[in-house]
């Protein structure tokens, strides 16, 4: 396996970095990119945006907050919410960013997630994919930062994300979301048996064995994390550390 990408997950609303539980019972901690700059300088990997209200509201409003931190954060950074249509998704990349994640379109439109990997590259094309379980072994597709349920089969539109083109998925479970209860590994596990693309781990991560637990018996390919950095209870280089003393492949420098 490739190195597994320790990433930083920044939801915000409006100008502001917000973390829930469940997407829900909002809080909000800062600005984003001051977040964003502290874990670049401590060794992230990635960091992930995502706009939690720009698909109830049509629009996105983090093209100034994504050219602010391109200006002094280089590594990849991954945009989601609001993005409709290939010109969303253009003007996402032109602000800055590397990566595009789509839910709540895709769904509606599943040839959104053709149209956006045809013309950028399906590495470009993140399909974001908020599941909440309905039964044992079987999880929902949730729409509209987890507020919509949809009726989809988690798995069914996995492999049909995948089929259409997008380079990786961003799975969040809902019910482990904000808990720090650890990952949904079965969740992540079962996500990984049916498609061949890269999984990002998200939702639940309260300790280092969260992730160690969801690499190993879940197969992601990488953990994004937002709870556990925002309120400083471990650092990317703790995080870093307990990867590597799990004799999980990671990059093993820091900037």
């Amino acid at each position: 396996m490739d190195n597994v990408r320790l990433i930083a997950r920044l939801d915000v609303k409006g100008p502001n970095l917000i973390k829930g539980v469940h997407l829900e019972g909002l809080r909000i901690l800062g600005l984003p990119n001051e977040f964003a700059r502290k874990y670049y300088y401590e060794g992230a990997d990635e960091i992930i945006y995502m706009d939690i209200v720009a698909s109830l509201y049509g629009r996105s409003h983090l093209g100034q907050i994504i050219r602010d931190a391109v200006e002094d954060i280089f590594i990849p950074l991954t945009v989601g919410g609001g993005i409709r249509s290939v010109e969303n998704a253009r003007d996402v990349l032109r602000s800055g960013a590397d990566k595009v994640a789509v839910n709540t379109a895709a769904v509606k439109d599943p040839n959104l997630i053709l149209n956006i990997a045809r013309e950028f590259g399906s590495q470009c094309m993140v399909s974001s994919i908020e599941a909440k379980k309905i039964s044992h072994g079987k999880w929902e597709v949730y729409v509209e930062n987890g507020r919509e349920k949809t009726g989809i089969d988690v798995m069914d539109w996995s492999k049909q994300c995948a089929l259409k083109g997008a380079g990786e998925i961003l799975l969040t479970s809902i019910d482990q979301e904000g808990t720090r209860k650890g990952f949904d590994v079965d969740l992540v596990k079962a996500v990984t048996s049916v498609v061949n693309i890269p999984i990002i781990a998200s939702g639940g991560m309260g300790t280092t064995s969260d992730m160690v637990n969801v690499v190993n018996n879940g197969g992601a390919n990488a953990v994004a994390m937002a709870d556990i950095l925002h309120y400083g209870r471990q650092s990317f280089h703790e995080i870093r550390k307990a990867a590597i003393d799990a004799q999980i492949s990671v990059r093993t420098y820091a900037q």
